[in-house]
């Protein structure tokens, strides 16, 4: 099994939530923890969450659980500043992963047979890209990435996120289908909504 190093990013003021997304209760926990509960059941080599909005609520959530909490102070320029700091973290630190997959905090659907999908379907030192298939072609999140991206990846700025590096590297990339449907939580209405279908027993 390769090195993989997961990168959690929750880091975003939640804009059109109204209030911080990280700390919504999903079951009898928060959207934060629930992601990072998932994420430490898979054989992963180390686990970084990236904060940033309200970022003192938002550690204290989650200060008891075994992962390093970093806090990105440019977060409001946008999601590929998150990643760029996680994987920067990375290269400075003495970690010897092969790979970083990278999750969001707000896709509560993504359980951990399919981040262990990803990590066993991943080969070390071949430039692979692994990405998750959306409606309408689009490959996204969660992502998978070698270790041979991580100079690249700890450049990124704004708000393009990983998607930029996907379509650099085409060639290199294989898509996966998630078992259910990718949701992202990024309205209350959505939230609700899920909620409710989710917990409504």
């Amino acid at each position: 099994m390769s090195k993989i190093a997961i990168l959690i990013l929750a880091a975003g003021g939640s804009s059109r939530m109204g209030q911080p997304k990280q700390l919504l209760k999903w079951g009898k926990n928060s959207l934060l923890g629930h992601t990072i509960e998932n994420v430490l059941k898979t054989n992963t080599h180390e686990i970084i969450v990236v904060l940033g909005a309200n970022f003192n609520s938002v550690k204290q959530e989650i200060k008891n659980y075994p992962v390093t909490i970093l806090n990105n102070k440019d977060w409001s320029q946008g999601l590929g500043t998150s990643i760029a700091y996680g994987v920067h973290y990375l290269l400075e630190s003495s970690s010897s992963a092969d790979g970083v997959l990278i999750v969001l905090a707000d896709q509560p659907f993504v359980d951990r047979d399919y981040l262990e999908k990803m990590m066993t379907s991943f080969s070390s030192s071949r430039k692979q890209i692994l990405a998750t298939a959306y409606d309408d072609d689009i490959q996204g999140v969660p992502v998978l990435f070698d270790a041979s991206y991580f100079e690249e990846l700890s450049k990124l700025t704004g708000d393009v996120g990983a998607k930029q590096c996907i379509k650099r590297h085409q060639l290199f990339v294989k898509t996966l289908v998630p078992p259910v449907k990718n949701v992202d939580l990024d309205t209350l209405e959505d939230y609700e909504k899920e909620y409710r279908l989710k917990f409504k027993n």
